[in-house]
C-alpha cells in the first residue's frame, strides 16, 4: 500500500510514455503534480489521482485532491472526469459518492464533464480515479526550487489525515476518550482541504509548488527536494500542527508529519519575496509559515539515513535523519 520508489517509477513508468509530442511541455516525473500541454491559447494543466482509503467522504476528497494537483502547478481547475468503481451495485453508496462529487465540484467552480461508473469484483471499498484539467499562464513545477529559496507551508501538517481520522475512525477515538467536540472540529477540516486559494496567491512568485498527499508533509518535502535536486533542512518545531491534529494523532499512534497531507501547500519562494508572500496569504486569511530553506546538494546517491553519516545529497533533513526515499504514510496500518 502506498507509492512506489523513485527508482521503480523511473524504470517502469517514466521511461514508458508512448509517442513523443511537441506540445508536451512537462510530462511524467518524480514528485510532479501535473503535466503541462501547450494549446493554441496557452498551457493546459492535466492531472489524475485515485482515492480509495477514505470511506466517509471519498467524493469530497476526490474532487479536492484532483483539483489541488492542478492548482499546485499554477493552473485554474475547470474540468473534471470521474471514474467510480464500486465493490457491488449499491445505489445508496453511489448516491452518496456522486452527491459529494457534485457538491464539492460546484463549491470549487469545477464542471464534471464525463467519466465512467461500474462495479468491480474483488474490491472491498469504493475506488475513485479523477482527472482534472485547467489553464494556466505560468506553470509552476515541483522541480523548480533553487538554493536560497524559502520553503513556505500553508495551514499545517496532517489536515486531510485529521479529517479522515475523525470520520473513518470515530469509534476508535471515542474509545480512546478523545473529547467529542475535538473530533467534531477535526471532521470540519474537510472544508480546508482545497489549496486553490493559496495556490493563486503563491503561483506568481513561487519557483516550485507541491501538494503533499500520502506520506504527509514530510514526504511532500522529500518529493520537492529530490525533484529539484536540492536539500532542505526542517526543524519540526517550525511546522504548524493544529491542536485537534495532535490530539487525534496521539490517540491513534500516528505522526502528524506522516499522515495524509492534503490541505497544505508547499511552495519554494525566492528569499527576498517570502515576507511579501506570507503577508499576501495573511490578507486572504490563510495561515502560513516558513519551515525551511533550500540549500545546494551534492550528487551522492541518497537514502534515508542518519544525517551525520550522509553526504549532502538531495533530500530532507528532519529530526536528525536524512530522507531521500519516499516516506510511508502512518495511516496505512489503520486500514489493515
Amino acid at each position: 500500500m502506498g507509492k512506489l520508489s523513485p527508482a521503480d517509477l523511473d524504470r517502469y513508468v517514466f521511461s514508458r510514455t508512448g509517442a513523443p509530442n511537441d506540445d508536451l511541455l512537462v510530462g511524467a516525473g518524480y514528485g510532479e503534480d501535473a503535466a503541462a500541454v501547450a494549446t493554441g491559447e496557452g498551457t493546459m494543466v492535466v492531472s489524475t489521482d485515485p482515492i480509495s482509503l477514505a470511506a466517509e467522504r471519498i467524493g469530497t476528497l476526490g474532487v479536492a485532491i484532483a483539483s489541488n494537483d492542478v492548482a499546485a502547478c499554477g493552473g485554474v481547475p475547470e474540468w473534471l472526469v470521474s471514474t467510480v468503481l464500486l465493490p457491488e451495485p449499491d445505489v445508496d453508496l453511489l448516491d452518496d459518492i456522486t452527491a459529494q462529487l457534485d457538491a464539492e465540484a460546484e463549491r470549487l467552480g469545477i464542471s464534471i464533464v464525463g467519466g465512467h461508473t461500474e462495479t468491480v469484483a474483488g474490491l472491498s471499498r469504493p475506488l475513485l480515479s479523477l482527472t482534472c484539467m485547467g489553464p494556466t499562464d505560468r506553470y509552476v513545477p515541483t522541480s523548480g526550487a533553487e538554493p536560497g529559496d524559502a520553503v513556505v507551508l500553508t495551514k499545517g501538517a496532517g489536515v486531510e489525515g485529521t479529517a479522515v481520522l475523525a470520520t473513518d475512525f470515530r469509534a476508535d477515538l471515542d474509545a480512546a476518550s478523545v473529547e467529542p467536540a475535538a473530533i467534531d472540529r477535526a471532521a470540519g477540516f474537510f472544508d480546508d482541504i482545497s489549496v486553490l486559494p493559496e495556490s493563486a496567491v503563491l503561483a506568481p512568485a513561487a519557483t516550485a509548488m507541491h501538494d503533499p498527499t500520502e506520506g504527509g508533509v514530510l514526504n511532500g518535502l522529500v518529493e520537492l527536494a529530490c525533484a529539484s535536486g536540492v536539500r532542505i533542512e526542517v526543524d519540526g518545531d517550525d511546522v504548524p500542527v493544529r491542536p485537534e491534529t495532535r490530539a487525534l494523532c496521539e490517540a491513534m499512534g500516528v505522526d502528524p508529519m506522516r499522515i495524509l497531507g492534503s490541505g497544505a501547500l508547499l511552495a519554494a519562494v525566492p528569499e527576498g519575496e517570502a515576507d511579501d508572500a506570507l503577508a499576501a496569504l495573511e490578507r486572504e486569511g490563510i495561515e502560513a509559515t516558513v519551515v525551511g530553506t533550500v540549500e545546494s546538494a551534492g550528487d551522492g546517491a541518497g537514502s534515508n539515513a542518519d544525517a551525520d553519516s550522509t553526504a549532502p545529497a538531495p533530500g530532507v533533513v528532519y529530526g536528525g535523519t536524512h530522507y531521500a526515499d519516499g516516506v510511508e504514510d502512518d495511516m496505512y496500518d489503520l486500514w489493515n
